[in-house]
């Protein structure tokens, strides 16, 4: 059974940049992916950045945040970071992290069902 604790985020304006951080506590294993997901109002949660836990050789980015979010990780802490930056209006949801139990398939590491783990999500929002 693992835990999964976001922390960092805020409010910013359009350009701004924020760092969110995943703390992840427990089972989950050493080579699964570890995914950041949003969800903002009225929408399905999306993945944002994914990442394999113990190498940062696999990430994984949605075309909406490519070349702005960067997805990095401390072994030694446990813990997932997503650095935005850039950051627009359309980037204001709830943010989440998240492992699943065992291994996925790559086709699977942006499909929320796949997971098992999930935090309690941090905010962030982005005014214009």
């Amino acid at each position: 059974q693992a835990h999964l604790v976001e922390s960092g985020g805020g409010s910013v304006q359009a350009g701004g940049s924020l760092r969110l951080s995943c703390g992840i506590f427990g089972g989950s294993g050493a080579r699964n992916p570890v995914g950041w997901f949003r969800q903002a109002p009225g929408k399905e949660r999306e993945g944002v950045a994914a990442i394999i836990r113990g190498t940062s050789e696999f990430t994984f980015y949605a075309d909406s945040v490519k070349g702005r979010f960067t997805i990095s990780q401390d072994n030694a802490e446990n813990t997932v970071y997503l650095q935005m930056n850039h950051l627009r209006p359309e980037d204001t949801a709830m943010y989440y992290c998240a492992s699943p139990s065992g291994p996925i398939w790559r086709d699977q590491w942006f499909l929320p069902r796949a997971y098992d783990y999930w935090g309690q999500g941090t905010q962030v929002t982005v005014s214009s």
